[in-house]
């Protein structure tokens, strides 16, 4: 081994008297991703040599290349390249002098300039070192030992998982440790630091006698997570660190305190466990505080609002499981619960409201359920129950925002049970398809919910009761559907569909109703979808497709009668996809009958290997107006109103289109209009991006459906636009924000700085928060999020 004196290194200087820094991240990135080598028919001690000279002496082998080139050796599944190499038969040890590159049974590359093997390469000693780890980060030392199998240990050495080469060679990474030794344990499966320094584009920001991080084999380990700092007017600093504790395999804990100047700190435990057909997830917070917010309404320094001066117990939980055992069950849970309604908002918790179980709760609304299923190739079958706990503002009030109503948990339903099943036989029927299903519900109220669940001629004419209206329902369904395309090309497919409701109310308001209503009613229907694509090639190599589509469809008469309560249908999404369905409603409780005619049509034009835009335009007529699809207004029950688009002779236009013209730029829109030429419902969105990562989008949604407004029914109209532009090098700036054109102010916006390369993410900037729900109104303040490769990232 070349012996001399060693001293701390710089990063380039290592780069270039090793291997090279292209050469480790071109040539290590490339050794990374090979499969590791197969048997080559060597014995243990065997040696294959290609090289243009070799020289024996005694059982010493030397051999080395001609100028400029290297010579290539195998043994013991390693392959070595290098230009000079001297093997020694008796002791197996090996020696490899000039840009040396040896690579491992596992796939893995080391680079250095001086390396020497020994004991079945388990140990040896490398000069001017480098490797690229399993995660992409890069490792390099002035000298490195392996001192066994499980034990390496470097010198004066550097970590980095940023990219230490561009297209003029070796750079300065933008995160690297500097340490003046580094010992990989394999054994304790973590890398240990002495006197390591942590610089941030060459510049010293931290410096610590010891410190470990996980070995990069190490899936999960225990240690602090990147912190999420922010600023708040309410909270004031706010410091939340998380620090993961790692039980085993199947099991860790997340234990992430928040800290803030102004008020209390918040406690966020989660909890997660991998059973073998399953897993539990549990989230969790407490906090021991005072109210805090501005519940003066009228600015006279007093508030309107009592606030409980003295502290009070405050948590929530958020808990989902899923099972799924061997065979045709599966089934799980969710429990989701807060003890108030705007703790979510005050202390900023993350994703409260994300969708996990069978039934899902919509925005700001938390479900608790139980459910089962049970599936086959041929059959479905599921039983649940579920409670919600709705964090919604009803009411709201601009000027004191302490003042806000929420919506009251006791006028949702709870549901216990719900079924669902079907089932299809296992071949055609009469040439078709035939489905049976059947659901059953039953949902029970603590309190009167009204309009727009039950119709005018149930509702009270005087004050609103208390008790809640309860309801149990039954359905069975048969659906039979045949498709044939004829030869030339048009497609014809009948149906035939009938289903049964049993319906049971508890309850109703209106007087002179007995306690319990029974309510029977049925439809059959029968039809024919026709389609007939045509193509037709334009010049330059364009294609141009017509698709003209109808439906004409035959049913009885709805019978919709007005003590059924509306449950399930309370909100359609009339579009392109659900204007040919036989039920054009998301749920039971609202359906449609007569003689029905939807025609449509979808033109689309390709050209330039990807380059398309489509244009659709459909409606639906029926033989006679359905007024029971009219909806009361919750603000005005006696008042009637289309919130769907179906209930004249003829329903709204639907009109949706897309267009792509390049590779960065996509756009759509859709929209349903009246007869009038009104736009009821709109979306449109533009999406671009240009240059490498330069990206932008433009979302306008507006809904004008609702005639008569209120606290509780408002239309409304907003733009959603973001925005990313690099100006300098990796440097840029960021914007989003969402416009609500109704109430004239943004919602929600943010502008921030941002530094981005492939290392490293890092943005500050300032937010305004309107969507939240807090006695003082908006959230504002400074926010600051990072994202460092192979480290993770804050929100």
């Amino acid at each position: 081994m070349r012996a001399g004196p060693l001293h701390i290194r710089t990063l380039k200087s290592l780069l270039l008297a090793g291997a090279g820094a292209c050469l480790l991240a071109a040539g290590a990135a490339q050794a990374q991703e090979a499969t590791p080598p197969v048997d080559d028919g060597l014995e243990e001690r065997a040696l294959y040599l290609d090289a243009a000279e070799v020289a024996r002496i005694g059982d010493r082998l030397e051999a080395s290349r001609e100028q400029g080139d290297r010579l290539y050796a195998r043994f013991q599944d390693h392959a070595l390249r290098t230009r000079r190499l001297t093997y020694d038969l008796a002791t197996g040890i090996a020696t490899a002098d000039g840009e040396v590159e040896l690579t491992a049974p596992d796939g893995s590359t080391v680079f250095a300039d001086y390396l020497e093997l020994t004991d079945g390469a388990q140990t040896g000693v490398a000069v001017n070192f480098a490797t690229r780890l399993e995660d992409g980060s890069s490792l390099m030392a002035a000298t490195a030992v392996r001192r066994s199998e499980t034990v390496n240990e470097l010198n004066y050495a550097i970590f980095t998982p940023c990219p230490i080469c561009d297209e003029d060679g070796p750079k300065e990474p933008t995160v690297s440790i500097q340490a003046q030794r580094v010992i990989q344990d394999e054994n304790l499966r973590a890398v240990l630091y002495r006197n390591a320094v942590f610089k941030v584009k060459g510049v010293p920001v931290l410096y610590l006698p010891f410190f470990a991080h996980p070995d990069p084999t190490v899936e999960r380990a225990s240690g602090f997570l990147v912190p999420e700092i922010g600023f708040d007017q309410e909270r004031g600093l706010s410091w939340e660190q998380p620090y993961l504790i790692v039980v085993s395999p199947s099991e860790d804990w997340l234990i992430s305190p928040q800290f803030n100047s102004e008020v209390e700190p918040l406690l966020n435990l989660q909890w997660r466990r991998r059973f073998a057909d399953g897993t539990v997830v549990a989230r969790g917070g407490y906090t021991y505080a005072r109210n805090f917010g501005d519940f003066d309404a009228d600015d006279d320094g007093v508030d309107d609002v009592p606030q409980p001066l003295d502290r009070e117990h405050r948590s929530y939980l958020l808990a989902h499981g899923t099972f799924d055992p061997t065979g045709p069950w599966r089934w799980g849970f969710t429990a989701e619960r807060t003890s108030d309604k705007t703790l979510f908002d005050r202390y900023d918790v993350r994703d409260p409201y994300a969708d996990n179980g069978l039934y899902h709760g919509d925005e700001r609304r938390l479900i608790s359920q139980v459910y089962a299923e049970r599936q086959t190739k041929r059959s479905y079958l599921s039983f649940g129950a579920f409670a919600i706990q709705s964090l919604r503002v009803v009411q709201f009030n601009d000027t004191a925002p302490g003042l806000n109503v929420f919506e009251s948990d006791g006028a949702l339903p709870v549901a216990a049970p719900i079924v669902e099943g079907r089932w299809e036989p296992d071949g055609p029927v009469f040439g078709g398809r035939l489905r049976l299903t059947g659901s059953a519900v039953a949902l029970y109220r603590e309190e009167f919910a009204g309009a727009p669940v039950l119709r005018p001629e149930v509702l009270p004419v005087g004050p609103a009761p208390t008790q809640g209206v309860d309801g149990r329902r039954v359905t069975g369904r048969a659906e039979w559907r045949r498709t044939m395309i004829s030869p030339a090309g048009v497609r014809w497919a009948p149906f035939v569909d009938g289903r049964v409701d049993l319906y049971s109310i508890s309850d109703l308001p209106a007087p002179g109703l007995e306690a319990e209503q029974t309510v029977t009613r049925g439809r059959f229907t029968a039809g024919l979808d026709v389609s007939w694509p045509l193509i037709r090639p334009l010049s330059g190599g364009a294609d141009l497709v017509l698709e003209p589509m109808g439906q004409i469809s035959a049913s009885t008469d709805a019978d919709l009668d007005p003590r059924v309560p509306n449950e399930d249908s309370q909100v359609l999404d009339l579009d392109e996809t659900s204007l040919f369905r036989i039920d054009r409603f998301p749920g039971l409780d609202l359906y449609e009958g007569g003689l029905r005619l939807t025609g449509g049509a979808r033109a689309t034009l390709r050209w330039d290997e990807g380059r398309e835009a489509s244009l659709f335009v459909g409606r639906s007529w029926r033989s006679d107006a359905e007024p029971g699809l009219l909806t009361a207004s919750a603000d005005m029950p006696s008042v009637l109103y289309d919130a769907t688009g179906l209930a004249d002779e003829t329903s709204d236009w639907v009109v949706q289109g897309t267009f792509e013209p390049h590779d960065g730029v996509r756009a759509w829109g859709r929209a349903t209009i009246d007869g009038s030429g009104e736009v009821r419902r709109a979306e449109a969105a533009v999406e671009g991006r240009w240059g490498r990562r330069n990206a932008g989008s433009l979302i306008y949604v507006m809904d004008d459906s609702n005639p008569v407004e209120g606290p509780l029914n408002r239309n409304y109209a907003f733009v959603e636009s973001s925005v990313q532009q690099f100006i300098v090098d990796d440097w840029g700036v960021v914007g989003r924000g969402v416009y609500d054109l109704d109430r004239d102010l943004f919602v929600r916006s943010e502008v921030g700085l941002l530094f981005d390369d492939d290392c490293v993410r890092f943005e500050i900037g300032y937010r305004r928060d309107n969507t939240r729900v807090r006695p003082s109104g908006a959230s504002e303040g400074a926010y600051v999020r990072l994202t460092l490769a192979t480290f993770g990232g804050t929100r």
